[in-house]
């Protein structure tokens, strides 16, 4: 198992850790601040540093076989660490603050286009959700103007946890038909934007609203007989 730094804070760009295994398949670390691929939220991207200077160009984090066990996955022709070593593992913190950005807008949109989630996708300085809403039509400046609004109220974004049961008594919690939260492990992350949105949700996020920007919404497209597709940009 790796400890999960980023998963209590987002905010956190770098932390020591130590090597505890290197295979084809990337570098497992004892704890780590990179979040690794699902959700639809990318993996980080990022360095491992060592104290003498040198450093391992991380390209992408994925999951592993294990609970929370998190692969770095090395660039082409990088150096590998040996089991054992101390290093500094640091994000590429301006693509994840995007990211964070980006996926905490999609929450809000969540919370204005009704409908169940079909699927979603954040990406750098765009994202996108499908919505099961059949034979709806959707305003493409009514929902811009309505997350901007939402944006610059500045709302709270606060992590919170609750147990399986607690989940499985409150089943309306989970939006996505896609994708069902983790359980069996006692107690399953929620993500709040107060008054607003509430779901299960393991990725990153900034802690208030403000924080996003303005966006846009770029497109809205069929994808399907009852299924919308709402893309976004940030605006600046």
């Amino acid at each position: 198992m790796t400890a999960l730094l980023f998963r209590e804070g987002a905010y956190l760009r770098d932390c020591e850790s130590c090597v505890v295994g290197v295979d084809e398949r990337g570098i497992l670390l004892d704890r780590t601040v990179f979040y690794p691929q699902g959700g639809g939220q990318p993996g980080d991207s990022g360095t491992l540093r060592f104290a003498d200077g040198r450093s391992i160009a991380i390209a992408d984090t994925r999951k592993g076989d294990g609970v929370d066990e998190v692969l770095h996955i090395p660039a082409p022709g990088a150096l590998l660490p040996a089991v054992g070593d101390t290093v500094t593992a640091a994000i590429d913190w301006d693509r994840r603050y995007r990211l964070m950005r980006m996926h905490t807008c999609l929450h809000l949109l969540c919370s204005i286009v009704p409908g169940a989630v079909t699927g979603g996708q954040v990406s750098d300085g765009r994202g996108r959700l499908d919505f099961d809403i059949p034979g709806s039509s959707l305003d493409k400046e009514a929902i811009a103007s309505r997350l901007n609004a939402l944006i610059a109220a500045g709302h709270p974004v606060e992590p919170r946890w609750i147990t399986d049961e607690e989940l499985a008594a409150k089943p309306e919690l989970v939006r996505t038909m896609s994708v069902k939260p983790p359980s069996g492990m006692g107690r399953v992350r929620l993500m709040e934007i107060a008054g607003i949105d509430l779901q299960p949700c393991g990725g990153t996020h900034v802690r208030n609203t403000a924080e996003i920007g303005p966006v846009a919404v770029t497109k809205i497209e069929n994808k399907g007989k009852q299924n919308r597709r709402v893309i976004l940009a940030f605006a600046e």
